[in-house]
């Protein structure tokens, strides 16, 4: 077992410009079946629900997605936003060329725009959107790096923000471990990776302190993943 008193950085294969197309659409889709097999997205959405009380009906929501992946959490949104009847676009943001050409082409509902761009620089004005959020994203960036993205999805946010990831823990280590065993190389060495230089807690809390969205607060989740979320006092 390794020492995660500490994070240890190591890059993930899914982010090298060089990766194989067609092994990454693979880990994509696989990450799709774990969140909705974990409920994963399930957490996602239970926060919006709590934010929606104080929607008016028939208002539109923005809602930016951050390190989009393969947007199924979007599609998620808008399958909940449907059924309460809820009018929300959504807007998902990838860096990698490969998966934000996976996510466009495969999500057809217009109500989904994918956007190829870079989360510390997000080319969005202040307060375009409603909502910011992002999942398993924050482990990928050092601390610098997840400071910037906080900051910039509290700048393009009216309202609020949602931030999901994975605690450092070894418990989180071994069942991850042991779930991915049977997985492609990709998905098996990443998702060990992505524990080991996960955040814990404490280091959570600091960064958005230091980001300045002390809005957000910690919530603990199912499956060793944490949301980091709230809404501005005036949206309350």
């Amino acid at each position: 077992m390794i020492d995660l008193s500490s994070r240890r950085r190591e890059a993930e294969w899914m982010d090298a410009p060089d990766a194989d197309p067609e092994l990454l659409r693979k880990s994509l889709a696989y990450i799709r079946w774990v969140n909705r097999l974990f409920g994963y997205t399930r957490a996602m959405l239970s926060h919006l629900q709590r934010f929606s009380r104080r929607w008016k009906p028939g208002e539109p929501i923005r809602i930016l997605d951050v390190a989009t992946g393969s947007a199924d959490i979007p599609r998620a949104i808008l399958k909940w936003a449907d059924r309460r009847h809820f009018n929300v676009r959504v807007v998902g943001v990838d860096l990698q060329a490969t998966v934000a050409a996976e996510a466009a082409t495969s999500n057809p509902d217009s109500r989904i725009r994918i956007v190829r761009a870079n989360a510390l620089d997000l080319p969005f004005a202040d307060a375009s959107f409603d909502y910011a959020i992002t999942s398993m994203f924050m482990h990928h960036l050092d601390e610098e790096a997840v400071v910037k993205v906080l900051g910039e999805m509290a700048r393009v946010a009216q309202r609020g923000i949602l931030a999901a990831d994975i605690s450092r823990n070894r418990r989180a280590y071994m069942w991850i471990s042991l779930f991915t065993l049977l997985a492609n190389p990709m998905v098996r060495h990443d998702a060990r990776v992505s524990v080991a230089q996960a955040f814990n807690r404490e280091e959570v809390l600091s960064l958005r302190d230091r980001a300045g969205v002390e809005f957000a607060s910690y919530h603990r989740h199912f499956g060793h993943r944490f949301i980091l979320g709230g809404e501005r006092s005036a949206h309350r």
